[in-house]
């Protein structure tokens, strides 16, 4: 290969029979990077070439991992700021909401019955005289809370259930596989309608309850399905190989590789929840009137819907924000964490 740093096509002998390949370096280039190959055949040239670029990374430049990889495909995306806002500005709304009010929510006055806008009073008042903005930042936290207890609870019952089932196989797969298809064939607030009635004393513990007892089936196949994958990686093989027990392996090998799903699940879930808290409350079988709510007020607003509309669209707006908000967010996680859904766009 001729050398010199002023040529800027060098040529790679091949062997005998073989066309010549041609390095394209432009002059300027950073050595170690190759910026386009060529054959000396003009048919072959046309088929076969190629860019590709040989960046020189640093010896001690440690290899990004799959969270790496996948923040550095978050950080581009609208779509994952907007959400993570909303998200913060829920959850900032909900641990202090006399940040944003200092009008007590539970405090009426007859006087404002159904009165619009007011200074201080932005969304106005409800029939009994409260005021609609107070009640929308308190009603935050009621499903905030809930949404956030019943995912925890369903995630860590869908990760026992599915890193088992899908660990072991065999006949405790095909016991617990058709426990969770049971659970899975009931529909959710069907469940919720029918549980909720059995309570004489409705709280937030009942209805968290409720839900997590009917709401963990969906993580449990996902888990189950991440799982029956990870086992057979060559990692798992060589733990086995050194003595390691098979509890051992799921806990520390086999789950830690499972938690991309997991994540996506739980936060699509999450909204899925606080919409559950919200029908049950709406319905009257949720948590009690006396609790602030968006669904308690959904629920009261729908009865003067005609005279006052606004009464019934802050709290909807509001619920429906937070929902997108997480779904969002989801949907983001799910882009950049599932390598299929990668391999997608890249072909796209």
């Amino acid at each position: 290969m001729p050398k010199h740093p002023n040529n800027p096509t060098a040529k790679l002998t091949t062997n005998a029979g073989q066309p010549d390949i041609a390095v394209n370096q432009p002059a300027g280039n950073p050595a170690g990077r190759i910026t386009e190959l060529t054959t000396s055949n003009p048919q072959e040239n046309s088929a076969n070439t190629f860019v590709a670029e040989i960046d020189q990374l640093k010896p001690d430049t440690p290899p990004a991992g799959m969270w790496m990889e996948a923040w550095r495909r978050l950080r581009v995306r609208p779509l994952f700021w907007i959400s993570v806002t909303i998200i913060l500005l829920v959850l900032l709304v909900a641990a202090f909401p006399g940040l944003f009010t200092h009008v007590d929510p539970a405090e009426g006055n007859l006087l404002n019955s159904l009165e619009g806008a007011q200074p201080g009073h932005p969304f106005g008042f409800t029939q009994q005289g409260y005021d609609v903005y107070a009640r929308v930042i308190f009603g935050a936290r009621a499903s905030v809370v809930v949404g956030i207890s019943v995912t925890l609870l369903v995630t860590l019952i869908g990760i026992l259930m599915g890193a088992l089932a899908g660990y072991y196989g065999g006949f405790l797969d095909s016991l617990l596989s058709r426990i969770t298809d049971i659970f899975f064939a009931i529909p959710l607030l069907l469940a919720g309608i029918v549980l909720m009635q059995l309570f004489p004393q409705r709280t937030i513990g009942t209805v968290i309850l409720v839900l997590s007892v009917f709401g963990w089936s969906q993580m449990a196949r996902v888990v189950r399905g991440a799982v029956i994958t990870a086992k057979n990686n060559d990692y798992v093989l060589a733990a086995r190989a050194i003595g390691k027990s098979r509890l051992s392996i799921l806990f520390t090998h086999v789950l830690p590789n499972c938690l991309a799903p997991i994540i996506v699940m739980a936060t699509t879930s999450l909204g899925v929840f606080i919409v559950a808290e919200a029908t049950l409350s709406f319905l009257g079988i949720g948590l009690p009137t006396t609790t602030i709510s968006w669904g308690n007020d959904i629920s009261v607003a729908q009865q003067t819907l005609r005279q006052a509309p606004l009464t019934l669209f802050w709290p909807s707006l509001a619920l429906a924000l937070t929902v997108l908000g997480f779904i969002l967010l989801g949907d983001a996680l799910k882009d950049a964490l599932d390598p299929k859904e990668q391999r997608r766009g890249r072909k796209g």
